[in-house]
């Protein structure tokens, strides 16, 4: 090992980094593993992300990028798996992992486990390999179930992620919020947390004409155009924003556009849709389903703003990827929401309290003159320190930190 080059086990056994986006169980961490993965690769560092295989006909190894690629393994019957049903196979996927290492003749400095399953498999690979594992949850179980939102938890996944935080050498978290999360729910040794904000790829997105955008997606019949974007999931409070639609004084022109979700047979999806109908708006929420990644920057163009009432948000990757097209954002203060948006100037932010916050807030933002194309710049401007490559610079300094106590330990 040099600490120039880098050779890095990187693990995301539940979802794939090439998964659709929207979908159930793949979202902002899929994208965050891809892009950090390329970027590392890039960089002269050698990046091997493994992932479960979902299907036959997957090729075993795509290569995402110079220097980064994607392995697919087996573990437990092809096609979508509950969370939990992986669980009893992630032996399996260790094993199989293993094998692939040694049939191929390749060494890693070090580990990177994305949520807790990987993380389970990374401690597993440790204890082989000697090898230190860096860990990255991306939700906490513990706080997911403080918010009292959606299904709870189980004990397994909360004692899997104590244990994680007491065993790995280092812990990245995407906020400061997350790190005193991580101290106050899992007693984690504050020394112990990194953090390093999530990053945007600004070559992608990037601001385009509004009225183009608009005709190209086939928004170009709204007036106001608000924008979601990410899974459809009770935590993300879509409930809460079609009520706050609802109370709206004035809702002449308004449409919500909704992209993500598999298709009408998600339960929440068709939860949101009788809600939508109850409260008599149906005709103002368009909902899109799945776009792909690449046709983001498109949608995100065609909106006046992008909205995320989510009850709790790991950091908010999309705000990332409105910002950069030039679209302010209107959020609740959760995740990493609290350090992106300036209130007033890049969007707004909601506050968490009162049945009728939500409400308040749309209006507020709605009632502001809609800005121009001169502002997308300085609204692309307040995202430009979150490049990919700031992201893999910080990175790499936690695997040495890493490295470096793992050196110690062994003194």
């Amino acid at each position: 090992m040099t600490a120039e080059r880098l050779k890095i086990a990187m693990l995301s056994v539940h979802s794939c980094p090439l998964g659709q986006l929207g979908t159930r169980d793949t979202g902002g961490m899929s994208v965050y593993v891809r892009e950090l993965a390329r970027e590392l690769g890039a960089r002269g560092h050698r990046v091997d992300v493994y992932t479960r295989r979902h299907g036959s006909q997957e090729p075993q190894v795509v290569q995402l990028g110079q220097g980064a690629r994607l392995i697919h393994l087996k573990a437990g019957q092809d096609g979508r798996m509950d969370k939990l049903a992986i669980y009893s196979h992630l032996a399996d996927f260790g094993l199989a992992l293993d094998e692939f290492r040694t049939r191929n003749w390749l060494s890693y400095d070090l580990i990177h486990g994305h949520y807790w399953l990987s993380g389970w498999v990374g401690r597993w690979l440790r204890a082989r390999w000697g090898a230190p594992l860096v860990m990255m949850f991306h939700t906490l179980a513990a706080v997911k179930n403080s918010i009292g939102v959606g299904r709870p938890e189980p004990e397994l996944r909360l004692a899997t992620e104590g244990e994680l935080v007491r065993d790995c050498q280092r812990l990245i978290a995407p906020t400061e919020r997350e790190k005193g999360e991580l101290i106050s729910f899992y007693g984690a040794c504050p020394e112990a947390v990194g953090v390093v904000p999530c990053g945007v790829n600004l070559d992608l997105f990037r601001p385009q004409p509004r009225d183009l955008a608009r005709r190209r997606t086939g928004l170009d019949r709204a007036g106001r155009l608000i924008l979601y974007v990410g899974r459809i999931d009770p935590l993300k409070g879509l409930d809460r924003l079609l009520v706050a639609l609802a109370g709206l004084k004035d809702r002449r022109g308004l449409q919500l556009a909704v992209a993500g979700g598999d298709d009408g047979r998600q339960p929440e999806l068709g939860r949101l849709k009788s809600l939508a109908g109850r409260l008599g708006i149906r005709d103002q929420v368009l909902f899109l389903g799945r776009v792909p990644h690449e046709s983001l920057p498109l949608y995100y163009s065609a909106a006046d703003f992008l909205v995320l009432p989510s009850y709790h948000e790991s950091f908010g990757l999309v705000a990332l990827e409105s910002l950069a097209c030039g679209r302010p954002v209107v959020a609740a203060r959760v995740g990493g929401l609290e350090t992106i948006i300036h209130q007033g100037q890049n969007g707004w932010l909601v506050p968490q309290d009162g049945p009728g916050a939500w409400t308040e807030g749309l209006a507020e933002f709605l009632a502001r003159p809609r800005p121009g194309p001169e502002a997308d710049p300085l609204i692309r401007a307040s995202v430009s320190r979150f490049s990919w490559s700031n992201v893999a610079e910080a990175i790499v300094e936690e695997y040495r930190t890493a490295l470096r106590l793992t050196v110690a330990q062994a003194a």
